[in-house]
């Protein structure tokens, strides 16, 4: 039995490794991904993996500390929806973009993952500031994504699927 102080550590890692987990299968840098057409300042693809894992490492800690904040239990469930709702969102970009090959609808899905981080910055920054900032480099990073997202859709558009 998991002792109640690591249960959130637990808790946490474990989201955050399914999300990331999930979200990798997801993406596949396959012929069709290494064709587009793509802007000199992308960072090389290389580089994604580990930004991921630092934001997934900063979100699962921010969720502990705001677990230890001894919030009321209706706080922590939508706090939890809210966090399921920003996984979802998170997997629902990378199968949009990648294995349904449409950045198009990707980036008419980027909007509601931002606000989906940004609604997670302000309900645990009720509780402690600490972990709203922890969870800043996850929406600098989507922010960034967005445009390189953005980007890519008008170096390549039309899309259908295929190609």
């Amino acid at each position: 039995m998991i002792p109640g102080r690591a249960r959130p550590i637990v808790a946490a890692a474990l989201s955050a490794t399914g999300v990331a987990g999930l979200g990798g299968l997801l993406t596949q840098l396959g012929p069709w991904y290494v064709q587009l057409h793509k802007p000199t300042w992308q960072p090389p693809d290389w580089l994604f993996g580990p930004a991921w894992t630092l934001i997934f490492a900063l979100t699962a800690i921010a969720g502990v500390q705001y677990w230890r904040e001894g919030t009321a239990r209706e706080q922590r469930e939508v706090v939890i929806a809210a966090f399921a709702l920003n996984a979802f969102l998170n997997t629902f970009w990378s199968l949009l973009f990648f294995r349904l090959e449409r950045p198009d609808w990707a980036l008419l899905e980027v909007p509601f993952l931002w606000l989906s981080i940004a609604l997670l910055i302000v309900l645990l920054g009720r509780a402690t500031r600490r972990a709203a900032w922890l969870l800043l480099p996850y929406l600098v990073w989507v922010t960034f994504a967005a445009v390189l997202n953005w980007k890519i859709v008008a170096l390549n558009s039309p899309f259908s699927r295929g190609g």
